[in-house]
């Protein structure tokens, strides 16, 4: 590949609702700028952009990937993020590395909601954006009708600078409303061949024309003097407003095709080349100045210091770490030692390459603007900075989604316990989003991601790539048990077995902790050496050994007091082992008169929800046993704040994005314990009494 300038480069990110064709439309341009020799299709597993062995299987987007394609002296790097919302995560990561992002909308479905979430997004970062119609070709495809629901859901900024010729089966080409070019699928060649503008078609593009003038004017002051002098623009002038127009985010030009077939793909590579921005006017991005501390914005730059961001980071069990990074300022060149400001150490960066899906292209050089990728860097992570010695900088890390659906995870076979530990801290590595955690009471490893099939995935992975099979179940819920009542008990613990005896004597009050505390609140009355001071401590022990586990069944126990007042002993078998055993006597027979409850984990819970979504967002917290606490508005979305006990909370992704089509999000974190009702408190005992059976 040859070596671009900086002006001819174009990074175009890939994003949109699930199954709009977005790795379609990759393939699409990877083949018609003659970059691979057939047309990758999804069924067939022979895309170059889905090249994992799960994203094959299910025909769909996981992970994001990149590949770049020439065209017309120009390299464009597209980077195709996943649409499904298990994995936002990917989506967020690849816009880190874009100048502007392609929403991708289906001709047959129109705006969805992953339409609506990436036009959001875009705005949240502030990255330019266009759209392109896809599957044109379909039954019942509707340029015009689609079109119509982009600008009012979006605004007038939405632009067409093409418009199809013919409609559903006979959809054939496109017209390029700037250039006034006209290309249509030539039936025997199979290729696409230029014609004039269809008559039918030839008001409907001045119409057009004549609108892409006035939004371009409107953008720059010296555009509208001379469109107001002249009645119109040149080419030139509508195509250095449009890039500067759409870089500002002020207009969002709507493209045309058929991925699949193909067409719309000669025009659309010519208005990325002519309408989409360069990096030179990509967004500033926010850094840090480590040296003095200070926040500052820097410009997508030749002439730096080396400085670049790590956006991605993909574990091969086979060719290590590969680090995918844009580069923000200056240029790498050969071998370099760079610093990782987050880690704080040095990395040497060799055998510098591009990837195009799964394959790497060597290169000696990577300039400023531009997307590349280095394997086996020891200390870096997906977010992190590199950059040269002579500068200080952090660029801001992204912000990823919280992770809000858990499962434990089990080997399949004993044994590969070493196995998965490997794999889980390998994909962790590749997928930041997703979180592990040790739950050391039940001794079980909890995985969490942003829904049931990201979960999946993540299982299906570890037996891919790392060879060991898993199983997924619901994590075992941390009950306690404490007790409402008091009780006052004699624990006792006599023993003769011929010479030496055991004997220890306990008299102990146990109730309520009311300070809202849960350790063991242990307070010695013990007067007139009743108990001998010197056997006290192991009382205490034998309590705090005991509290591990309650009397119903069997969780810790919690918020107690004991205090011992009295007992006796036994000047020969009296012993610290004695008096351990007589206080867990004391233990079981005073919690069992004690009116022994069993407690819950209540998640305090914030979702956010369109209005439309609220009724069956509240009725459905209340069937989960929930509190609603309060509500208010965020933006145009109401913030439902909640209480909702652990126990129902485990599926609640998936329930809330049926429930809300996808358009509501929540977080949860623990809040408090509470008691369990009558009507589940019987559910729980038996479930437990069952696990303590089979152990």
């Amino acid at each position: 590949m040859k070596n671009y300038n900086f002006e001819s480069l174009r990074n175009v990110g890939l994003i949109g609702h699930g199954a709009t064709g977005k790795t379609s439309l990759a393939e699409a341009l990877l083949y018609y700028t003659g970059t691979t020799d057939r047309l990758g299709k999804n069924e067939d597993g022979t895309t170059v952009m889905d090249y994992e062995a799960e994203e094959k299987k299910r025909g769909i987007s996981l992970s994001t990937s990149v590949a770049c394609v020439e065209s017309n002296n120009t390299k464009i790097n597209i980077v195709d993020m996943p649409g499904y919302f298990d994995f936002e995560g990917e989506m967020i990561q690849g816009m880190k590395a874009v100048d502007i992002a392609t929403i991708v909308v289906c001709a047959v479905s129109g705006v969805e909601v992953g339409t609506e979430k990436a036009w959001k997004y875009c705005n949240k970062v502030n990255i330019p954006r266009a759209f392109f119609i896809n599957k044109m070709d379909r039954e019942n495809a509707d340029f015009d009708k689609t079109l119509e629901q982009m600008k009012e859901k979006f605004g007038l900024s939405i632009v067409p600078i093409e418009y199809p010729i013919g409609k559903e089966e006979n959809f054939t080409g496109v017209v390029n409303i700037i250039s006034q070019k006209a290309f249509k699928l030539d039936n025997k060649t199979k290729k696409m061949v230029s014609i004039d503008i269809p008559a039918d078609l030839i008001d409907k593009v001045n119409e057009c024309r004549q609108m892409i003038m006035e939004t371009v004017a409107e953008t720059d002051e010296e555009l509208l003097e001379k469109y107001l002098e002249n009645g119109k623009l040149s080419d030139e002038d509508i195509y250095s407003g449009f890039i500067k127009g759409c870089s500002d985010g002020e207009i969002a030009p709507v493209l045309c095709g058929s991925a699949t077939k193909v067409v719309g793909i000669k025009s659309m590579l010519e208005n990325i080349i002519g309408c989409f921005p360069s990096p030179r006017y990509s967004r500033a991005h926010k850094a840090l100045d480590i040296d003095t501390g200070d926040e500052i914005y820097i410009k997508v730059e030749e002439d730096k210091p080396f400085s670049a961001y790590v956006f991605k980071t993909i574990a091969d069990p086979f060719v290590g770490k590969i680090s995918l990074f844009k580069v923000i300022t200056g240029k790498l060149n050969g071998d370099a030692v760079v610093k990782n400001t987050n880690s704080g150490k040095q990395e040497k960066l060799s055998h510098l390459f591009f990837m195009r899906g799964k394959n790497q292209i060597v290169t000696d050089e990577i300039i400023a603007g531009d997307i590349g990728a280095v394997a086996k860097l020891q200390f870096t992570s997906t977010g992190d900075t590199l950059c040269s010695q002579e500068i200080n900088i952090k660029y801001d890390k992204i912000k990823l989604p919280v992770p809000v659906m858990s499962m434990a995870i089990l080997p399949k076979t004993k044994g590969d316990e070493e196995k998965i530990s490997l794999a889980l801290s390998k994909l962790i590595e590749e997928d930041p989003v997703f979180k592990i955690e040790r739950d050391k009471e039940n001794a079980e490893t909890i995985i969490w991601g942003l829904g049931e099939t990201h979960l999946e995935v993540i299982a299906s992975r570890i037996k891919n790539k790392f060879g060991a099979d898993v199983i997924l179940q619901t994590p075992k819920i941390p009950y306690r048990e404490t007790i409402k009542g008091k009780s006052d008990v004699q624990g006792k613990y006599k023993k003769q077995s011929g010479g030496h005896g055991q004997y220890g004597d306990v008299k102990i009050k146990f109730e309520p902790r009311n300070d809202g505390e849960f350790d063991l609140d242990f307070v010695d009355k013990v007067v007139g050496g009743a108990v001998p001071r010197n056997f006290i401590p192991a009382v205490e022990k034998g309590l705090r050994e005991c509290m591990s586990s309650g009397v119903l069944a069997g969780y810790p126990v919690v918020g107690v007091k004991a205090t011992l007042y009295d007992g006796s002993y036994h000047p020969v078998d009296s012993s610290e082992m004695a008096f351990k055993i007589a206080a867990s006597i004391a233990y079981k027979k005073g919690l069992e008169s004690a009116k022994p409850i069993l407690l819950e984990p209540i998640m305090n819970v914030e979702i956010k929800v369109p209005d439309e979504y609220m009724g069956d967002v509240m009725g459905d917290i209340n069937k989960k046993r929930g509190r609603v606490m309060g509500m208010e508005q965020v933006g145009d979305e109401q913030k439902v704040i909640a209480e909702v006990p652990m126990a129902e909370m485990f599926n609640y992704a998936t329930s809330l994005r049926a429930m809300t089509h996808a358009r509501g999000s929540y977080v949860s974190s623990f809040g408090r314990y509470e008691e369990v009702p009558e009507s589940e408190l019987i559910k729980i005992l038996n479930e437990a009494k069952k696990l303590k059976a089979e152990a």
